[in-house]
């Protein structure tokens, strides 16, 4: 058996023959229906206009205010980095790291990881230094980058609140809210293996 020329299904390791796949096409695995491959026309240079979106996006989020709550007369609006500097001391300590790890680190290092490794294959270049690396950093990095889970998160709160003060959403929310159209658009259009394939390829040029 040649391992170049066969691959294994994410979900069962079944292994398969590595084929071609045509574009707009998609190759799923024989025993438990996973996707293999879905390979799309101008993907890398989508994914990675997409990432920088993302990115931009994320930085707004994090920066502007977030929502402000007018409660008696008296009212108070904070950004997501205020929420986060105000849990920075004592006891909430750990939490306040792990919000903004989560919130805001990881997302954009993943970004920032997925521009490192696409876009200079999307022009036609060669892959950068260490690009499989970073991107299987960025791959395990996505798990653990919950962006759009916050937001999620704080839609559901947002019910709860509004029946106690009057609540005024900012930019910052709906910078989290496109955010997360983005983020599912681009997971979405990633195709895991024609990536690695084009790593390979590229690299050995």
């Amino acid at each position: 058996m040649i391992l170049d020329q066969v691959i294994a299904c994410p979900v069962c390791d079944a292994l398969h023959h590595d084929q071609d796949v045509q574009k707009h096409s998609i190759a799923k695995c024989a025993r438990c229906g996973t996707v293999l491959a879905a390979p799309k026309s101008g993907a890398m240079t989508r994914i990675a206009m997409l990432s920088l979106t993302a990115l931009i996006l994320l930085i707004a989020a994090a920066s502007f205010p977030f929502l402000a709550l007018e409660v008696q007369g008296l009212s108070h609006q904070a950004s997501v980095l205020d929420t986060i500097l105000a849990f920075a001391s004592g006891p909430m300590l750990p939490l306040s790291l792990a919000t903004g790890l989560l919130i805001v680190l990881l997302p954009a290092a993943r970004y920032c990881a997925l521009i490192y490794t696409l876009a200079p294959m999307a022009i036609g270049y060669r892959p950068a230094p260490y690009a499989a690396m970073v991107y299987t950093w960025a791959e395990r990095l996505k798990p653990w980058a919950m962006a759009e889970i916050f937001i999620i998160g704080v839609a559901v709160a947002l019910v709860k609140v509004s029946g106690l003060a009057r609540v005024e959403l900012g930019p910052a929310f709906w910078a989290f809210a496109a955010l997360l159209i983005v983020t599912i658009l681009t997971d979405s259009s990633i195709c895991r293996l024609t990536v690695w394939k084009t790593l390979r390829t590229r690299s050995t040029i």
